[in-house]
């Protein structure tokens, strides 16, 4: 057996590391690729996979299995016998696959830990700054990229983010510093990371069918605090974040920092009315300095609460690591948010179309629900073990009419019938391709001048979709063709 405690460098000696990759999305492909570089024998196996990633492991010479069944699999890697095993992160840990790696003694690990072992590859070793939360997590780790980057620091956006953090790690680019995404899923598995800066945005039920509970969903997220050297960031407005930075390991000498919309306390980075200011990491706590105003964040569509709370926590992890004020501002002045997320689609006859499909569940919906007056709500998908309803009770009060799309329709149309009987709901039923036709065609029906037809599902996609850009992209083409080329 490897003493894989020695393997903690690119330089290390990797060779004949016999290592199981579990799992061939873009993560697994890139976690299979780095080990055949390093000269590790490697087994890939997959229930399903993209054929082009299988084409490139044969060039590559990799031995993989690909849609067997699960008992000729587990076969196969008892007689490969991995002493490493690198997962996918969204497969589960009570998978009979990983339960037998782990009765053969192999260690398990995600593509970050990996990546955490090999960041040298390019000279010094890279630093990570490492972002976790329910929701929030891809804007805000793009703004302080964005941040950094203006700063001059030479800085790459990876992780859940759609960037393979190995990718990104073998880059010649030799980046000097990493904002680092995290799902739970990740941190789940996560072994000994030493981030500079960690954050939690926020707390919310998500992933519950995955993790049991949100008690182990958060102790997943919190992972992300151990072993931190410099400031662990949470959120003033959500105390269980604050908690979970007082139950972290290792990170004693880190500054505890809050950020939040509202005016920051000492050692604290927030807004006074519409000036974002640092009260955390200045010589004097009792004098804020000033970072940006709203009129900054110009490029962005929709002004609402949740993203002047993640401006308030990128700028509180840019300038943890030294980035001066002017460079924060100009940052957020060239910032435009990715698409599906608040994004106003069209403007027409006093109406506001906006697609926030990015918000796959309760509390990134409640985000977007808070912005708006009157809304005809299009909600529905698969609710991953969520209850639905305390968001309807909540936003009774500005919910016009909903329209029910998604396989759990029914647990919505409950939520509905219990706290909101008053409200029109629609449900739809039409076949996937069709769905979002009949979402535009009702909406059209019952909005009127002032009112906001928005998705924001509270719920993933894959039912109907590839994906939450793919439903998002099939709402933006039924409003164009639908409501724009209609008018008039």
């Amino acid at each position: 057996m490897s003493n894989l405690a020695q393997l903690n460098s690119w330089h290390a000696d990797w060779n004949n590391l016999r290592v199981l990759v579990y799992g061939l999305g873009v993560s697994g492909f890139s976690a299979a690729d780095t080990l055949h570089e390093l000269g590790a024998d490697v087994l890939v196996v997959a229930d399903k996979a993209d054929d082009k990633l299988v084409d490139v492991l044969d060039v590559l010479g990799v031995k993989h299995h690909i849609g067997e069944e699960i008992s000729q699999t587990i076969k196969l890697v008892k007689e490969f016998s991995p002493e490493l095993v690198i997962v996918s992160p969204g497969i589960r840990p009570e998978n009979p696959l990983l339960l037998e790696a782990a009765s053969l003694d192999a260690e398990i690990w995600t593509e970050i830990d990996l990546a955490w072992r090999v960041r040298d590859k390019h000279g010094k070793a890279s630093q990570w700054l490492c972002i976790t939360g329910t929701n929030g997590k891809t804007t805000v780790t793009q703004l302080v990229e964005a941040m950094l980057l203006a700063g001059g620091i030479k800085a790459a956006s990876c992780g859940n983010i759609g960037i393979p953090i190995l990718d990104v790690v073998r880059d010649p680019a030799a980046f000097e510093v990493l904002v680092v995404e995290l799902s739970s899923f990740q941190l789940h598995y996560l072994g000994h990371i030493e981030p500079l800066v960690s954050a939690v945005l926020n707390i919310a039920d998500d992933h519950l069918d995955w993790h049991g509970s949100l008690d182990s969903y958060a102790q997943a997220k919190a992972k992300v605090y151990n072993n931190t050297s410099v400031c662990c960031l949470y959120n003033a407005g959500d105390k269980k974040t604050e908690q979970l930075v007082a139950k972290s390991l290792g990170s004693e000498k880190a500054q505890a920092v809050g950020f939040t919309v509202n005016t920051p306390a000492p050692n604290e980075v927030g807004w006074v009315e519409n000036l974002l200011v640092d009260r955390a990491f200045i010589q004097d706590p009792a004098v804020a300095e000033e970072l940006a105003t709203l009129e900054d964040l110009v490029k962005i569509a929709v002004i609402a609460p949740h993203l002047m709370a993640n401006v308030a926590a990128a700028a509180a992890i840019a300038r943890a690591i030294g980035v001066q004020s002017a460079e924060i501002k100009a940052a957020l002045q060239s910032f435009a948010l990715d698409s599906h997320r608040i994004e106003l689609v069209l403007e027409q006859d006093g109406i506001r179309w906006v697609n926030d499909s990015k918000a796959t569940n309760p509390h990134a919906a409640a985000a977007a629900l808070a912005t708006f007056e009157s809304v005809v709500w299009v909600v529905g998908g698969l609710l991953k073990g969520v209850d639905i309803a305390p968001l309807v009770k909540k936003y009774v009060g500005r919910i016009k009419t909903a329209i029910i799309i998604g396989d759990d329709r029914a647990h919505v149309v409950q939520a509905f019938e219990e706290h909101a009987p008053q409200i029109p709901i629609f449900e739809i039923t039409s076949s996937a391709e069709l769905v979002m036709q009949e979402v535009i065609r009702i909406a059209k029906a019952h909005a009127t001048a002032g009112d906001v037809v928005l998705l924001a599902p509270a719920a993933a996609s894959m039912d109907q979709f590839l994906d939450y850009a793919d439903r998002g992209n099939a709402f933006a083409k039924a409003i164009e063709q639908g409501v724009s080329k209609h008018h008039g």
